[in-house]
């Protein structure tokens, strides 16, 4: 089982569907993880009802921190915002499907750092966010 789910983590990673940026927007955030260089910056456009209409990402990094961006963004589009406010790392992790260290957990949950951090619209981004 977890060789599929390392294929798919490697299909995100190469053939990303949510990479860009998104002008006009909504809410916009970046970060970075300074243990391994890894940087996401993610913007979001929300219609009238408060829910995600679309979402994209952009950055640089490993494989596991682009790939948790990709799935994110897919799993966020047509989710209300108070929704998004509520996932955790299980949601990532479960995304993912496999088991990882934890250097390879911080970069998987750069993304939602990212993504709540905007959704909360804060000024920085805190580890707590992901818990």
């Amino acid at each position: 089982m977890d060789d599929l789910y390392r294929e798919v983590i490697i299909e995100h990673y190469k053939h990303p569907g949510y990479r860009g940026h998104l002008d006009p927007h909504d809410v916009q955030f970046a970060d970075s993880n300074p243990l391994c260089g890894d940087h996401i910056e993610i913007t979001l456009r929300t219609d009238h009802q408060g829910h995600v209409a679309d979402a994209r990402f952009d950055g640089r990094g490993c494989a596991i921190s682009q790939a948790s961006a990709d799935l994110l963004m897919e799993a966020i589009i047509g989710k209300p915002i108070e929704e998004i406010k509520q996932l955790n790392r299980q949601d990532i992790l479960d995304m993912l499907g496999i088991d990882l260290g934890p250097v390879r957990l911080k970069c998987a949950l750069l993304s939602l750092k990212v993504l709540k951090a905007g959704v909360y619209g804060l000024g920085e981004a805190s580890d707590s966010l992901v818990e």
